[in-house]
């Protein structure tokens, strides 16, 4: 299958064409019914006879190609119905009877702060695409997309979240006139899933119940079924948490498929250099070091312990705390006893066999590095933040 993706250096351009690479390079293993064979790659700066010979082999078009921020109103014509126009009249010309997909707006709806020349503009191309299907038999398949937003996309410029992002990660100012406001998301990957279906003939149609977007089976309209709807203030709350991260080393709690995972995807993606890496506590003595790696809200932290040749550490219990101790490097023992017992139980663990051992509450444990040359190095798990007014921790020696 020949694609022709027009506005391929834009953000969605640039995700949808990457995505595309992996299945035809066999990356992606995801989409077994999809053959990928010639990508035709067009931009403003692309030569015209690239869109010549795409528009007379290509099987499928996604036209992403569009004006969103002219110096000129009358460039939203011109960039959005002109090109529209002149690309299907290629597609004519050449008996070329493909599919073509349209990126749309849902500002073409026309509605309330939608009534403007960019919402014409996108209505002027949704008709020309339409009258198209009818007079070619060609397949269209129009998408009002809502705000998007993701890797790649473009701060300052027409993405709020985009900005915000970019704006926070670098420690620059924003602006929020009403965190009331309520946005409607779409989340790039869940719309490049939607493009993959597309391709294979499986889209999501549907209708406008003014703006809301209705999931229906053979609806004129086409749309990516996952959306979020979220406030500008719980967008930018979410943000400084995630800013936050490095200092207090707490993972706020990132369900699956949840807009606060995908928006914290988006953010790294904005982080500058200096923030890639953060430097970590460590507390080092002469027995070796601990330091803390990371939090979570509800299922506890991890930390890093580092035993010098020959060291014991630990000699203590909980009451209600629980840990894993995972040796990833080294060779050692840990030893368990029941507080009002005499039974010890042994563990000698090493690197080179990765296992977890579970500290028992009501049991005083150590750990002891075996080797007279090596460091030990022991990745360890606990149920709950270390809480120094609360420790439940207390001293007993194995």
């Amino acid at each position: 299958m020949n694609i022709l993706i027009t506005g391929a250096k834009g953000f969605v351009g640039k995700n949808l064409t990457e995505a595309l690479k992996n299945i035809k390079d066999g990356k992606d293993r995801t989409h077994p019914e999809l053959d990928i064979g010639e990508l035709y790659l067009y931009d403003i700066d692309t030569p015209e006879d690239v869109l010549v010979e795409a528009t007379k082999k290509c099987d499928f078009v996604f036209n992403l190609a569009g004006v969103n921020r002219p110096k000129d109103p009358k460039e939203f014509l011109e960039g959005n119905f002109g090109f529209a126009s002149k690309l299907l009249s290629m597609l004519e010309e050449s008996g070329n009877t493909c599919p073509v997909m349209l990126s749309s707006s849902i500002q073409a709806t026309l509605i309330g702060r939608y009534d403007s020349d960019y919402g014409r503009s996108k209505k002027a191309g949704e008709d020309l695409f339409f009258q198209y299907s009818e007079r070619s038999g060609a397949k269209v398949l129009v998408y009002r997309f809502p705000n998007l937003f993701g890797k790649w996309c473009r701060p300052n410029y027409n993405s709020a979240v985009a900005t915000f992002c970019n704006n926070i990660a670098c420690d620059l100012p924003i602006t929020v006139n009403d965190p009331s406001v309520v946005l409607e998301l779409l989340y790039i990957d869940d719309l490049v899933d939607e493009m993959m279906l597309a391709l294979s003939g499986n889209e999501h149609r549907c209708e406008f119940d003014g703006i809301d977007t209705v999931l229906t089976e053979g609806g004129k309209y086409c749309a990516a079924p996952v959306t979020h709807k979220v406030t500008l203030g719980e967008i930018v709350d979410l943000l400084h948490s995630f800013s936050e991260q490095p200092k207090t080393l707490v993972m706020p709690e990132i369900a699956p498929g949840s807009f606060a995972k995908k928006l914290y995807s988006t953010y790294l993606s904005y982080l500058p250099k200096e923030k890639v890496s953060f430097h970590l506590d460590m507390k080092s003595d002469a027995r070796g070091s601990f330091t803390e790696l990371l939090k979570t809200e509800k299922c506890g932290q991890f930390s890093v312990n580092v035993s010098l040749p020959g060291i014991t550490k630990g000699q203590h219990w909980h009451n209600t705390k629980w840990e894993f101790f995972i040796v990833v490097s080294g060779h050692g023992l840990i030893e368990m006893r029941k507080i009002g017992s005499d039974e010890v139980l042994r563990f000698e663990v090493s690197g080179e066999r990765i296992e977890a051992v579970h500290m028992l509450p009501g049991y005083t444990h150590n750990i002891i590095n075996l080797s007279e040359t090596e460091n030990l190095v022991t990745l360890m798990w606990a149920n709950e933040q270390f809480d120094p007014g609360k420790p439940d921790t207390f001293f007993e020696v194995v």
